[in-house]
């Protein structure tokens, strides 16, 4: 037998060796991995849906008809509270008891006013907290109450002097 023909032919194999096996592509997972990602993103959609439902305070108002058909009032109102000028602040005390500071156009303390406030907490639930204001000097105002809870609250204020009357909301946080 001769050189040439004890050498095998170019790409077969050779006697005693195994045929490998032709190397495959990455590219096979692309599937599975989209698959693998669309999954994903439903979960996460899912969560958010259960976490947003699971959360929702309540219903919205069914009476958006009437409240549209008496705008033309709210519009005035707002326009006569603008035209007094008054400034309406508030914060909390460190014993968190509601702080209120009225002042005129002019920035003049508002001395004498009667408040009524309402505090409600501005997510979950309501948690509605009547509130009665005493004159502390110089248009300050402080609440005989505290608030309950640590967190942010919407006051929902009304202040009166001398037959005027101004109504505002105004967030505090309690720390």
């Amino acid at each position: 037998m001769s050189f040439m023909e004890s050498v095998p032919p170019v790409g077969t194999p050779g006697p005693g060796s195994a045929a490998t096996p032709p190397r495959r592509s990455a590219w096979r997972w692309f599937p599975l991995w989209v698959a693998l990602s669309l999954l994903v993103v439903i979960i996460v959609n899912g969560g958010m849906m259960w976490a947003a439902l699971s959360t929702f305070p309540g219903a919205a108002g069914s009476d958006g008809f009437d409240l549209s058909n008496n705008y033309d009032k709210v519009l005035d109102r707002v326009a006569q509270q603008a035209a007094l000028g008054w400034t309406v602040q508030a914060s909390v005390a460190a014993d968190a008891h509601p702080l209120i500071a009225l002042t005129d156009r002019a920035g003049a303390p508002l001395a004498g006013a009667r408040i009524r406030a309402r505090a409600e907490r501005p997510i979950g639930p309501a948690d509605a907290t009547l509130l009665t204001f005493q004159a502390s000097g110089d248009g300050n105002y402080r609440a005989a109450q505290a608030l309950p809870m640590p967190g942010q609250w919407d006051l929902l204020i009304s202040a009166g002097v001398d037959g005027k009357t101004v109504s505002t909301t105004r967030r505090v946080i309690v720390r």
